[in-house]
């Protein structure tokens, strides 16, 4: 059960809170507790055909010795649109829009498709949400970091109404990011993408995996930085940092104490003796005076992987027990640490070049349950980016939130709903 309860908001609701969060600097805190802190109307005019449109689905690297270029491609379209008028605005006339509805918010959604290639202008423009149009809706939200299941929501709606402007100066922004990157990336590399809370193992130049992350919430981000991942420890323990344990142990202990117990954490004084519980004045914060272990096992905050990437801001990346956390828009949760999806395959990976330690061996390690670091064959450089925008040289074009608010580009409101 985590230390802090994590409300549910909506992408606007939470968008909207960015702008009163600052970037923290990120420090010992960033060894976090992985807290859980997850009838259509048809009609004789409904197009079933199938969809045509390609999903952005390739093996290009989002930091690659190419992304540069490509973004200054992206730059050059994108002027080409606003030096053409840009888009429409998308007015969202009910609570969402899919497919077998006719609306008149439909043809204004097919216009603004169709300007950024998202539609085939040969699909034209009606009323009728059809195949083509929930094809070229998926196909936008996969670009934007948006569950592209192909109905219009509010979340949606906001990312199609930010103008082209600001589009335009998030790539250029971005431009400056990549290039300021440039250079000899390794042969194998992993990048985590922070605003993009995804992770990718790349080999010369293509993505061998790619997994989603939850990386640090606005009030304790994830950091940008350069290192190298040395070891991997199975089954690990976890020691809270002192931050936590005032942020959120201590409060989590005055709710509920048998919070410790549960979740076998144990506490110790300077002289390395166990204290009990019972021990400790939760009312005060005399617990930031303790070390806290939590043992390895099910419970355990980083799950059964922690990937050691030595670096000043102490921190790493990790499995979770919380997998429910990867299924949302919005994975922005920890206290500045990055915890994997499937971080299996990405471990056997890592390891490949290590004698001894084929995927079967990770598996054994880990059911074992016994704690087990294994070092690295050779280093592997790791990077952490803030990339809201990027291109690839098939063409697509990706963005993402400014969620710690870098960028100085606000998103665009909801235009409200017909009455």
């Amino acid at each position: 059960m985590p230390l802090t309860p994590s409300s549910r908001m909506t992408r606007r609701v939470f968008i909207r809170g960015l702008a009163a969060a600052s970037a923290f600097p990120v420090s010992a805190f960033a060894q976090e507790r992985d807290y859980q802190v997850h009838t259509a109307e048809w009609n004789p005019g409904f197009d079933s055909a199938s969809r045509t449109i390609t999903m952005p689905r390739s093996r290009f690297a989002t930091l690659s010795s190419s992304t540069a270029q490509s973004i200054e491609q992206a730059i050059q379209n994108y002027q080409g649109i606003l030096s053409r008028g840009g888009w429409p605005s998308v007015t969202l006339g009910r609570e969402r829009l899919r497919v077998g509805m006719r609306d008149r918010a439909v043809t204004l959604l097919r216009q603004r498709l169709i300007v950024s290639a998202d539609l085939d202008q040969a699909a034209g423009v009606s009323e009728i949400f059809d195949s083509y149009v929930e094809a070229g809706v998926r196909r936008f939200q996969a670009r934007h970091g948006i569950s592209a299941d192909g109905v219009v929501r509010e979340a949606t709606v906001s990312a199609l109404n930010v103008p082209v402007e600001s589009r335009l100066r998030q790539l250029e922004n971005n431009l400056v990011r990549v290039r300021a990157m440039s250079g000899q990336l390794g042969e194998r590399y992993v990048v985590v993408n922070i605003p993009a809370a995804q992770l990718e193992a790349i080999e010369n130049g293509t993505v061998a995996s790619r997994h989603t992350a939850i990386v640090g919430k606005p009030d304790r981000p994830s950091p940008v930085l350069q290192a190298k991942i040395q070891e991997v420890n199975f089954n690990p323990t976890w020691t809270v940092p002192a931050s936590i344990v005032k942020k959120d142990l201590i409060p989590r202990m005055q709710e509920e104490p048998n919070y410790l117990s549960r979740n076998k954490i144990h506490i110790y004084d300077q002289h390395g003796r166990e204290l009990q519980a019972d021990n400790v004045n939760w009312q005060s914060n005399e617990a930031t005076n303790y070390m806290f272990r939590q043992d390895p096992g099910q419970q355990n905050s980083m799950g059964s992987i922690r990937i050691n990437m030595p670096n000043p801001h102490a921190v790493y990346m990790h499995d979770t027990p919380s997998k429910n956390l990867f299924g949302e828009d919005m994975r922005f949760h920890s206290s500045g640490c990055v915890r994997v999806q499937n971080v299996r395959e990405l471990v056997a990976w890592l390891l490949r070049d290590t004698s001894g330690w084929p995927r079967q061996q990770v598996e054994a390690v880990i059911k074992s349950g016994e704690r087990f670091d294994v070092k690295l064959a050779k280093p592997l450089p790791v990077y952490w980016v803030y990339i809201t925008a990027w291109a690839n040289p098939d063409g697509i074009v990706q963005f993402r939130d400014d969620v710690y608010g870098n960028d100085g580009v606000a998103p665009a409101p909801v235009v409200g709903m017909r009455g």
